[in-house]
């Protein structure tokens, strides 16, 4: 298996730290709004990597947190008239059910900020008294200069920010360096918690390299993983936190997603192109949101247009007739089994092992699509390798995270369908009309 590796910038050969186990933390959202298209991204492009490892074997450690402590926060609390714990509560919850109606499985930890506040602050407490962070009247600063290999994961150098700063007016002349990013913030408003330096609140980049240092040992990780836009600083500053704290990035492996284009503009509130994802798997669907989202390389930007959408359609179609056909020809015939042609999935799932090729393993699910449609239109129909090509099919899909459900047919729509057959074959057409409408407003065909 081969996986891209943003650290080193080229694909690597992934060894875990634990043989069968495989840890993976993914940067969640920061909870004061509804969760828009972009927000799905990582979770779908990471679901599949979780699934991946778990059709493979590998028990699967997955984390993904929820920011619930954040200057928007405060200020969307303030709007709606709430307080911060009903609204955080109110997205975390709104976010879930994009997770469930998205049939994205739900994380092993899922673990908030305002849970985790003791770990964070004795997390900081650790770094001041080693050198790597300071206190100014109230705030907790880190040291950017102690860190030789700052900018390993972005390629961003030190010398570089210090020039930049130096052609715009700080307005935070507290920090020793216009480098350094605040670890603690002290604050009058908002939610606030006591620590020695004084009552407020983390500063985001801290945030994520505690929650993973609280759960996993010795704060190391398989893979972690986000959007491109938190590369930097976000992510660069978490493992500088962990080179100061554990002399290692955090992670072996550093994956990240691409953003989203609408009409090929960037989505943003200031162009209003932002869609909700609440909103549009509604109207596309769990299967055509997904494979939409999957049909582009992760590490490629993905432009939502009206052509793109048509398309996807039309191929999720096809794999919705074919499993409705064939679910009815095997019920019809009585015919079940729970054999598949384990080579067509390892086929599928070695797209996958090649840095997530889901395009690639969407093409060979339509592969298998058109192998169940050769032995449909067979006059002499194998049954037996139509049941292996129909759960072939399934497994494909279960992998990937599609959701297909099949009706489940009673001896009376058994009986309809049959006599439908039957009065087709008679050619007595008016009946078998009446019957062919009973037929569709069940659901059978």
């Amino acid at each position: 298996m081969k996986l891209f590796n943003t650290l080193t910038n080229q694909k690597e050969e992934f060894v875990p730290i634990i043989k069968d186990e495989v840890s993976i933390y993914v940067c969640g959202p920061t909870v004061y709004n509804h969760a828009h298209i972009g927000n799905t991204r990582p979770m779908i492009v990471f679901d599949v990597l979780r699934r991946m490892f778990e059709y493979l074997g590998y028990k699967v450690t997955f984390v993904s947190n929820f920011t619930d402590v954040d200057d928007k926060i405060i200020k969307a609390a303030k709007e709606e008239g709430i307080t911060e714990r009903e609204l955080t509560d109110k997205y975390i919850k709104a976010y879930e059910d994009v997770r469930g109606d998205l049939n994205l499985k739900f994380p092993t930890f899922a673990p908030r900020v305002t849970e985790t506040m003791t770990p964070i602050i004795d997390f900081i407490k650790n770094l001041v008294e080693n050198g790597y962070a300071y206190e100014v009247d109230g705030d907790v600063y880190f040291r950017v200069t102690k860190i030789k290999e700052y900018g390993m994961l972005s390629g961003i150098k030190v010398e570089d920010l210090i020039a930049g700063a130096s052609e715009r007016v700080d307005e935070n002349d507290k920090k020793e360096s216009s480098t350094d990013f605040a670890l603690w913030k002290k604050t009058d408003e908002g939610i606030q918690f006591d620590s020695p330096w004084s009552k407020g609140r983390p500063g985001w980049h801290t945030e994520c390299v505690v929650m993973i240092n609280d759960i996993f040992e010795d704060g190391k990780i398989d893979i972690h993983g986000g959007g491109q836009d938190l590369k930097f600083p976000h992510h660069e500053n978490e493992i500088a936190q962990s080179m100061a704290y554990h002399q290692h990035p955090i992670a072996n492996v550093w994956m990240h997603n691409q953003m989203i284009n609408i009409d090929n503009q960037k989505m943003s509130k200031s162009l209003g192109n932002v869609l909700w994802a609440k909103d549009l798997v509604k109207e596309l669907g769990c299967n055509v949101y997904k494979w939409l989202m999957l049909s582009t390389h992760y590490r490629n930007p993905l432009n939502f247009t009206d052509d793109v959408l048509k398309a996807v359609k039309k191929e999720v179609d096809k794999v919705e007739n074919i499993l409705k056909q064939v679910s009815l020809y095997l019920q019809i015939n009585h015919i079940d089994g729970d054999g598949c042609c384990k080579e067509s999935v390892d086929k599928m799932v070695g797209a996958l092992s090649d840095d997530l090729n889901t395009s690639l393993a969407l093409t060979t699910i339509l592969g298998q699509v058109k192998v169940l449609n050769q032995l449909m239109r067979t006059r002499e129909k194998d049954n037996q390798a139509i049941l292996v090509g129909y759960n072939t099919l399934m497994k494909m899909l279960d992998v990937m995270g599609f959701v297909y459900e099949t009706k489940v047919l009673s001896q009376e729509d058994v009986d309809l369908y049959n006599e439908w057959m039957k009065e087709k074959a008679e050619k007595n057409f008016e009946k078998a009309d009446v019957l062919r409408t009973a037929l569709i407003e069940k659901g059978i065909i």
